[in-house]
């Protein structure tokens, strides 16, 4: 499959599933406190997906020799980079950090977002993680311009979070998105400026910053999902579904 491009009418369909994605992100975000285990945050995500007649873009899917994906949320505890499983058992405490990843699908296209919220009241490094993954991912956003490359959006995000002494995932990357969850091109967190991919108005983009507190070493669990990092160190993920418009960036995931 090659590149996408969208027109307007698209994009504004995915600005619809967007706005279902950022809904059912601060539901769960809100719900984020001491006690209430994964499990419990799946359904309120689920919750938002019926109230909306929208479709998981994540429940049932299996790529490559993978398991179907068992629920419609991620929730990714502390060292766990992305693609936790919701679990009865895994509980909240006090200073945790959970990364809440989501997507759906509404009219056929779909929208992925992205946050990383602290559980209660959380240590100084954590914040500061959270607070540089966030700006990472706005820094590549700003960079989604049309004449650009993909490569500009790539160098922002890794060089926001090296300035400010993390690591960055490498073994994951962010992807094209529209009528499937996962499209070309391959959006990686690192790069050199100035190469790969010309951007133009109609390619919507998710960019996704993950950033380790250590070393960039990630593992994927016995579960075949859940995805951590190796030393044990915290990570950080944020993400948003982006349009390269004439206009600039329009980010189709925010309120």
């Amino acid at each position: 499959m090659g590149i996408i491009l969208k027109n307007r009418r698209e994009i504004e369909l995915m600005r619809k599933a967007g706005r279902i994605v950022h809904a059912a992100l601060d539901a769960v975000e809100a719900a984020c406190v001491p006690g209430k285990s994964t499990w419990e945050l799946n359904r309120i995500a689920n919750q938002v997906l019926e109230t909306h007649g929208a479709r998981s873009c994540f429940l049932g899917y299996s790529p490559r020799s993978s398991p179907p994906y068992p629920a419609v949320l991620c929730t990714s505890v502390n060292e766990v980079v992305v693609h936790g499983i919701p679990r009865k058992d895994v509980v909240l405490a006090e200073g945790d950090v959970i990364g809440i990843d989501f997507a759906c699908f509404k009219d056929g296209y779909a929208a992925d977002a992205a946050r990383t919220v602290a559980v209660g009241v959380i240590s100084q490094p954590a914040r500061a993680l959270i607070d540089a993954t966030r700006e990472s991912l706005m820094r590549g956003i700003a960079r989604c311009v049309p004449g650009a490359r993909l490569g500009d959006v790539s160098n922002a995000v890794q060089r926001c979070a090296e300035e400010h002494g993390y690591s960055v995932v490498r073994d994951l990357v962010g992807h094209g998105i529209g009528r499937a969850m996962h499209e070309p091109p391959s959006v990686p967190n690192f790069g050199r400026a100035g190469l790969g991919l010309r951007l133009e108005p109609g390619l919507v983009i998710a960019i996704e910053p993950m950033l380790n507190a250590r070393g960039p070493a990630v593992h994927t669990r016995d579960d075949a999902w859940t995805i951590a990092t190796d030393d044990g160190g915290l990570s950080a993920h944020f993400e948003h579904t982006v349009a390269i418009t004439e206009a600039g960036p329009q980010i189709l995931t925010a309120p």
